[in-house]
């Protein structure tokens, strides 16, 4: 199989399949019969991570993804964090992208220090200044394909090019990208982390994660994770494994629906700024086209006018946080998914009251675009 979508169906499948069954059932047994030999991690037991419905999705994800291996987690914060911890101990510095998920910002600047790990922020598009921030103990650079919440893409080549040259392990967040437009380890990334939370599960109904790297890599972290207990549940194996056999065919409906929202968002009057790599206008556009098959469903954009007010006047997206579901729904990162951060960190990172985010679903680019408009028109 050497197309997504045919992976997106088979890849990792038990054969013979179980009792004939076309669909992986749902093995919900916390333990199962000792078998000899091995070591505690190979011990057949749920929090070990390595039932049948954790095996089959682990080698799906990573087949898709272009890497060896892969690892499920309970959400997309076990599997940063956890794979964080695995590569970094006291003493230890980090270099992260400036522009990153609140939760990840928060556990990089307020929790890694109480692990005595120290860290510097970069920006991920100017490469040349990141070589007066390394030092002796630099030990990880951590970006994400597409940020969260500013839709800005990284230098990728020269993130995985200064990593190698310095004997950095390279983390990349994929999640706003998924493996459908993007595979990071195909242009030399160590480590893939998702949010399977997002698109990879695509309907809001379940939260999980994903770490995607070499066998040897996924092997440390999983030790890790078998002690931290972040493993997840079956039938969220199952959820997650269901949802992702549409990503393709969902991701390239919302490329192209994001895309003309974007166009459109960029033309209004009550618009001051549209964040989207796939604007010919974004700074980003030259560098997305290059590595992306193409830009995703995330848009942001800041108004002049008051947002909540706009917001609560839309009918079709939801007022709610999360992303990348077969749902829109649209946030105020200010209040929600950066609620964590101080005033001072919101401002250095120019996410303002007025900047507004909006996951793109599969309901019609049209209705979407329309809502929009009235939304602003009854203000």
């Amino acid at each position: 199989m050497k197309n997504i979508e045919t992976k997106l169906i088979w890849s990792g499948d038990i054969r013979p399949r179980v009792h004939g069954a076309v669909s992986l059932p749902v093995f919900q047994s916390s333990t199962y019969e000792y078998s000899e030999g091995g070591s505690y991690d190979d011990v057949r037991y749920i929090r070990l991570n390595n039932t049948p419905n954790h095996i089959v999705l682990g080698k799906r994800l990573a087949d898709i993804e272009g890497a060896e291996a892969g690892l499920v987690t309970t959400s997309g914060m076990a599997a940063i964090t956890t794979t964080l911890l695995t590569y970094l101990k006291a003493g230890d510095h980090l270099l992260a992208q400036n522009i990153l998920y609140g939760g990840t910002y928060d556990f990089i600047t307020k929790n890694l220090p109480e692990y005595k790990i120290t860290y510097d922020l970069i920006e991920g598009s100017k490469p040349d200044e990141w070589k007066k921030y390394l030092k002796p103990s630099t030990k990880v650079i951590y970006v994400e394909s597409i940020s969260n919440p500013l839709m800005e893409v990284p230098a990728l080549n020269e993130v995985v090019k200064f990593a190698k040259e310095n004997n950095l392990v390279s983390f990349i967040d994929n999640t706003f990208a998924t493996p459908v437009n993007f595979r990071p380890p195909e242009i030399g990334f160590d480590i893939s982390l998702h949010s399977a939370t997002k698109y990879l599960n695509g309907h809001n109904d379940i939260v999980a994660g994903a770490v995607l790297a070499k066998a040897d890599m996924i092997e440390k972290i999983k030790h890790n994770l078998n002690h931290f207990g972040g493993s997840l549940d079956p039938h969220a194996c199952f959820l997650l494994q269901r949802g992702l056999k549409t990503l393709a065919l969902r991701v390239r409906y919302q490329n192209e629906s994001a895309l003309k929202i974007a166009g459109f968002l960029e033309t209004h009057k009550s618009v001051s700024k549209v964040n989207y790599p796939g604007l010919e206008s974004s700074p980003y556009y030259k560098q997305a086209s290059r590595f992306f098959e193409g830009f995703g469903g995330m848009i942001s954009f800041e108004v002049n006018v008051p947002p909540e007010k706009f917001i609560k006047n839309l009918e079709i997206p939801a007022y709610a946080p999360s992303l990348g579901g077969a749902e829109s729904l649209i946030i105020l990162p200010a209040k929600t998914s950066h609620a964590g951060l101080t005033d001072e960190e919101r401002k250095k990172t120019r996410i303002n009251d007025n900047l507004i985010r909006l996951s793109v679903g599969v309901e019609s680019t049209e209705d979407i675009i329309d809502d929009i408009k009235q939304a602003f028109e009854n203000l």
